[in-house]
């Protein structure tokens, strides 16, 4: 154990007070940065965790610190006891959040209300519903604009989350910050990141330098304006004068946070990843169901996290298939 005896605490001083939980690798979307075209090979039932295992173990990084606790797939709405998991959470001291498409989020309305949780984080890769169809593979960009609508009107925390590929959905950048000027959402870009079967290549890839570029040409200096990020923040925030929501950029590729990153993630099958690069998972689920404790496992893993993006801490390193590729697909990790 560490010698504070704080087993959220690696070796660089950063403490994991937020832990992401995959509850399913299914999703009703088929996203092609997130899962390979001919899919994945599925977790048996058997060895995914159950809503009991989920809660248990969510108890156990509770009780040593972990203050935050957002959930994610796949797409966990399309878990069918995932109200059953939700009102289980929502008994442990922590904030509660999800991470959805959005597809069949209107069905799920009072149960999150009702369990505490207000922010939503939305993938939604296109304001074109035919570029939209063709990212997804699938014809439901109506229902997921509409339900942003909806999450907004309700009260919601709304964050929508875009994955940037140059030569497709760059040139949606200032329409995405448009999206914000009447609605109160966060528009959040992100740097496209290399798992196994996405094809990620560099060139790929579009930066946060290059973001900040299309919005410089579009906006003056003066209407441009450089928000505080919060603490263990992994976006760079702004907002555009007048405009009721903003706009942020998550640099994971060319500006990482790792300094201050404080995120552990919980697969389905129950393997805890220390860091969402790094190809290398330690095994919870099989010691738990052993009856036997799960915290020598959990400091272990959190005391060989390495101090930038999985070992990967030069752009050089990235562009190494070999060091990615034994990463799993995005589906299987949980966004």
């Amino acid at each position: 154990m560490n010698e504070n005896n704080n087993i959220l605490q690696d070796k660089f001083g950063r403490d994991h007070t937020y832990l992401r939980i995959s509850l399913i690798e299914r999703c009703n979307l088929r996203c092609s940065y997130c899962m390979p075209a001919e899919g994945i090979p599925l977790t048996p039932k058997s060895h995914l965790m159950t809503y009991e295992e989920i809660c248990e173990i969510a108890k156990t990084f509770v009780k040593h610190g972990v203050t935050k606790i957002r959930l994610t797939g796949g797409e966990p709405l399309v878990r069918k006891d995932f109200p059953v998991v939700l009102e289980k959470l929502a008994t442990l001291p922590v904030e509660l959040s999800i991470t959805s498409n959005a597809v069949i989020i209107d069905k799920f309305i009072d149960v999150l209300k009702l369990n505490g949780v207000n922010k939503i984080n939305v993938s939604l890769d296109s304001l074109n519903e035919t570029k939209f169809k063709h990212i997804t593979r699938r014809n439901e960009f109506k229902k997921v604009y509409d339900n942003i609508l909806l999450l907004v009107k309700e009260g919601f925390t709304v964050k929508v989350n875009a994955v940037l590929m140059k030569g497709f959905n760059d040139n949606e950048i200032i329409d995405f910050i448009n999206f914000t000027k009447d609605l109160p959402v966060s528009v959040r870009f992100i740097e496209f990141m290399p798992f196994d079967g996405n094809k990620w290549d560099m060139s790929k890839m579009v930066s946060y330098a290059e973001v900040m570029e299309h919005v410089n040409a579009s906006f003056s200096e003066g209407e441009i304006v450089r928000l505080k990020d919060a603490p263990n923040d992994t976006s760079k925030n702004y907002k555009i004068k007048g405009y009721k929501g903003s706009f942020a950029v998550i640099s994971s590729v060319t500006n990482p946070f790792c300094d201050s990153c404080n995120r552990l993630r919980l697969t389905a099958n129950g393997q805890l990843k220390n860091c969402l690069f790094s190809s290398s998972e330690s095994n919870l689920l099989t010691t738990f169901r052993a009856g036997k404790p799960i915290e020598p496992i959990i400091n272990k893993a959190v005391s060989a996290k390495l101090k930038m993006r999985g070992g990967m801490d030069t752009l050089k390193k990235l562009k190494e298939p070999k060091l990615h590729n034994n990463n799993r697909s995005m589906i299987a990790i949980g966004g």
